[in-house]
């Protein structure tokens, strides 16, 4: 190997880690622009200062490398335990919906404070944060629990 193909093959690894890290950090296709700029580089040294025929090789292992380099990348990155997951099961103990908020639909409460439309009110003793469906509720009003959404406890006046 002659000294001619150490500075394009320097690039192309660096140009590698610079694909490797723009997986990994968010930097909004900064690190994109600097990989293409470097593989380009690259291939611009070859060809000018090599030969075509070791411009076309190397042109040939982007292509092939690029996808390779993406597709591990983005496999390792998934099995990270840096990622969030995608989805959050009721089988590991999430919940969008408090176990307790399902039971007070039809029950009363009095409005805590007052509801333009959301504010709290006071369900079984406990504080908790409600809604009205756009009507004004005053403080110290009877409310009826009518439906629960997520952690979203829907009131009507009574």
């Amino acid at each position: 190997m002659s000294g001619a193909f150490i500075i394009p093959i320097i690039l192309q690894l660096a140009a590698v880690a610079v694909l490797i890290a723009e997986i990994i950090i968010p930097t909004g296709g900064i690190l994109g622009v600097i990989t293409a700029g470097l593989f380009g580089y690259s291939l611009y040294l070859v060809f000018t200062g090599i030969s075509t025929a070791a411009g076309m090789i190397f042109v040939a292992a982007d292509v092939v490398l690029i996808p390779v380099v993406l597709i591990a990348a983005i496999k390792l990155l998934v099995k990270s335990p840096a990622t969030l997951k995608a989805s959050l099961s009721k089988a590991d103990g999430y919940s969008s919906q408090s176990d307790d908020l399902a039971g007070w639909i039809g029950q009363k409460g009095v409005a805590a404070t007052d509801l333009r439309p959301a504010g709290i009110g006071i369900i079984n003793g406990k504080r908790v944060d409600v809604v009205s469906r756009g009507e004004y509720i005053e403080k110290g009003s009877e409310f009826l629990v009518q439906a629960v959404e997520g952690n979203r406890v829907v009131v009507k006046r009574i």
